[in-house]
């Protein structure tokens, strides 16, 4: 890969890094506000804590995160795997929402929470790979 193309693409991954951290930031608002109640539906019935309460820390959570992947260029690849795991771990609701039936967000049937949960692998790459992370491994790694 020349020069030119390292530069493009890290263009496209740092274009792309931003708009996600941009994506976490406006979720985080929408659990501490205008969608909360729809988070509320994603909440698995299994998890031992108020639903309202997670609801709020995840909010919190995802603007921390998103800001991070803004701000914090010398960590990047840190963030990366943060992020990764995040979207790992919120993926649990995702599948309630599926396995229950729980309309929120538009996705009012089966077919469509379905093709929602084809989505999280996507948003776990995209942590990755836009921050670097794997790559960053990977030279550490050889060394």
């Amino acid at each position: 890969m020349n020069h030119s193309n390292t530069v493009e693409r890290s263009i496209y991954q740092t274009g792309l890094r931003i708009l996600l951290g941009a994506f976490l930031v406006f979720a985080g608002a929408g659990h501490l506000t205008w969608h909360r109640t729809e988070f509320l539906a994603q909440v698995p019935t299994w998890l031992p804590l108020n639903a309202d309460l997670v609801v709020l820390l995840s909010g919190v959570v995802e603007i921390t995160l998103g800001l991070s992947l803004i701000f914090l260029k010398s960590k990047q690849a840190q963030v990366g795997w943060i992020v990764a795991l995040f979207f790992v771990l919120i993926f649990p609701g995702n599948i309630s929402q599926y396995v229950n039936g729980i309309s929120a967000f538009g996705l009012d049937t089966d077919r469509a929470r379905l093709i929602r949960l084809f989505f999280q692998p996507l948003l776990v790459y995209w942590a990755i790979w836009s921050c670097g992370s794997w790559t960053d491994y990977q030279s550490k790694r050889k060394s």
